[in-house]
């Protein structure tokens, strides 16, 4: 185990200095030389124990879009990993491409040396240059790879399905993996610097005094004093994107055939650089029965949202019509990836128009009034437990100026933060009563008429493997200031706390409560290990996932075994919230107990 000494530090300062996205010389792309050969759309697939992947730049088209792209082995998506639990793999990463790159295998249980994070596990593969993954293949289920530089944004991405050892406790007859993802012509470095220019740039949805939202004037009045828009759901939206499913626009025509009568199980994948989507198909209902590659006791729903980097595994059953619409709304409802399931080659099915864009409340802004998750420690015993208790004194003398509402609430009142939480410029609200909303369907979900999936409903379908209670509390803030586009963790982005990982005991049972002091859903990712949802689920059955979505202005929690020794990236999974700032490290000493 290598230590966290000062020549780590500086990596991770470099990386840190990285995430800002336009250090440095770009590559060609993003001073727009269009130059490579054009993408293929799909995914080949891969199997065996030796595998390479060869990254190159190229351009993609859709629709009536066209620039820059990355591919892997010539396609975006890259390739499908067909891989089964047990074996051992090898990957050969040749990088023929203008940038440097990597491999995360996101959701693998990984040595922390293989998991692919340039600056915190490994340097970037550099053009000409080829790196060697090794490691053991330790689980089964649905998961993805994808670059861990803004190679990712242009297609470095691919989706990963490993067999399992045991059979699967559901049946199907067919099987498609649908990998959702986003791509915009516009480079991913100029994609930043407009959001850092101005963050509403991409959002034509905004608010004025002639549209037709359902806003009173006293509400526009509101959102007006607080410089926010209840429209400001989505950082990038489809005026630049184009919303694909397996790297087919909705003008590419993907259709997914089938037999009537067929059992079929879909596993999807949210492989977006920014966006959520709301997956349904409608006239047919979804049986959920895995979420991020473990599976769950099957619940049967119309629709479910999906944070970033996300996955879901559901069984459809096609019956009554020769073709149904598949389709993946982005939460904003600025665009959707759709395919056709079809029982005959060119049955088409209606794809319904987009809905109207949501609008934010109350709830969104941590003004709750009560807290239906409770906090969720009851029970628990030993060891030490910090939660909210003591924070009235915290920073009362660095509250930042804000604009006082009905009732004497103040959405920048920082005296209601713990005192590990940095006040400043990087902060520019703080939630009132983050409660509990584990149980919410997502964002502009609450009222559409039909069944909708959420956190409460996913139960694991084994019991988990470690039945302790946890020892302590950590809580982490998510906090930002929208205006400037500055996002952190406990007002701090990731280049100001190098030095200070976030430190886990090995074997150590932690719960983790993340509060949302922004108006934006978050998911957020923890990179070697799998973690517990505090959701309600009966005794031992909480189930585990590797990225959780943190509601706006709202709290969520999960418990943690550190059972994989080293150093995690831990950061919002929205990429440009994780490279300018919303990112930081996750450190789990070793058995030996030595200082890492």
């Amino acid at each position: 185990m290598t230590s966290l000494n000062r020549r780590k530090f500086l990596h991770y300062s470099a990386y840190g200095a990285g995430l800002a996205g336009l250090a440095g010389v770009m590559p060609a792309w993003a001073r727009g030389t269009q130059g490579g050969t054009l993408a293929r759309k799909g995914s080949d697939v891969l199997s065996g124990e030796h595998l390479t992947m060869t990254v190159d730049d190229a351009l993609f088209t859709t629709g009536s879009r066209r620039g820059p792209a990355v591919t892997i082995n010539g396609t975006l998506p890259g390739p499908l990993l067909r891989l089964k639990q047990g074996q051992d793999l090898t990957v050969d990463l040749v990088n023929n491409a203008s940038e440097g790159t990597s491999i995360h295998w996101h959701g693998m249980l990984v040595p922390f040396l293989m998991d692919g994070v340039p600056g915190i596990t490994m340097a970037a593969v550099e053009r000409g240059e080829t790196f060697r993954y090794r490691f053991p293949v330790r689980q089964a289920g649905t998961y993805w790879w994808h670059a861990h530089t803004l190679q990712e944004p242009m297609g470095h991405y691919g989706p990963i399905v490993i067999d399992p050892i045991e059979p699967d406790p559901f049946e199907y007859d067919r099987e498609y993996v649908l990998m959702l993802t986003d791509w915009s012509p516009m480079s991913p470095h100029e994609i930043m610097r407009k959001l850092k220019v101005g963050e509403g740039y991409f959002n034509y949805q905004q608010t004025s005094w002639t549209d037709k939202y359902p806003l009173t004037g006293e509400q526009r009045r509101m959102w007006a004093q607080m410089r926010m828009m209840p429209t400001d759901i989505s950082d990038v939206t489809g005026s630049t994107y184009t919303f694909l499913v397996n790297g087919h626009g909705p003008e590419d025509g993907l259709e997914l055939a089938y037999n009537p009568g067929e059992r079929i199980r879909l596993r999807i994948i949210n492989g977006a650089a920014m966006t959520f989507f709301n997956v349904r198909i409608p006239g047919l209902p979804m049986t959920v029965v895995a979420a991020d590659g473990q599976n769950i006791r099957p619940v049967e729903t119309d629709e479910f949202q999906m944070g970033n980097a996300e996955t879901y595994d559901v069984i459809v059953e096609p019956k009554g019509a020769e073709a149904f619409a598949f389709v993946a709304e982005a939460m904003d409802r600025s665009g959707m990836g759709i395919a056709t399931l079809t029982s005959r080659p060119g049955s088409k099915a209606a794809f319904p128009p987009l809905r109207d864009p949501p609008l934010l409340t109350m709830a969104d802004m941590g003004m709750s009034a009560s807290d239906p998750g409770a906090d969720g420690m009851n029970g628990m015993s030993g060891g030490s437990m910090h939660g909210m208790d003591g924070m009235s004194g915290a920073d009362k003398g660095g509250n930042m100026a804000g604009m006082d509402m009905s009732g004497g609430m103040n959405m920048r009142d920082t005296s209601l933060l713990p005192p590990n939480v940095k006040a400043g410029p990087g902060l520019d609200m703080v939630s009132m009563n983050p409660v509990d909303r584990m149980g919410d369907p997502g964002i502009g979900l609450a009222d559409v008429g039909h069944r909708v999936l959420d956190y409460r409903q996913l139960v694991a379908a084994k019991p988990n493997p470690d039945d302790r209670l946890p020892t302590r509390l950590k809580e982490i803030h998510l906090t930002g200031n929208m205006e400037r586009y500055m996002w952190s963790f406990d007002g701090q982005k990731f280049s100001a706390v190098t030095d200070q990982p976030i430190r886990f005991a090995y074997n150590e049972r932690v719960r983790v409560k993340l509060v949302n002091d922004t108006m934006m859903a978050h998911p957020i990712h923890l990179h070697g290990h799998f973690f517990e949802l505090v959701n309600g689920a009966p005794p031992g059955h909480q189930p585990m996932k590797h990225t959780i979505v943190v509601q706006p202005g709202g709290s969520a929690q999960f418990d943690l075994t550190a059972t994989e020794p080293g150093d995690w990236a831990f950061h919002c999974h929205l990429i440009y919230h994780m490279h300018t700032g919303m990112f930081q490290v996750v450190t789990v000493r070793p058995l030996d107990g030595g200082d890492q």
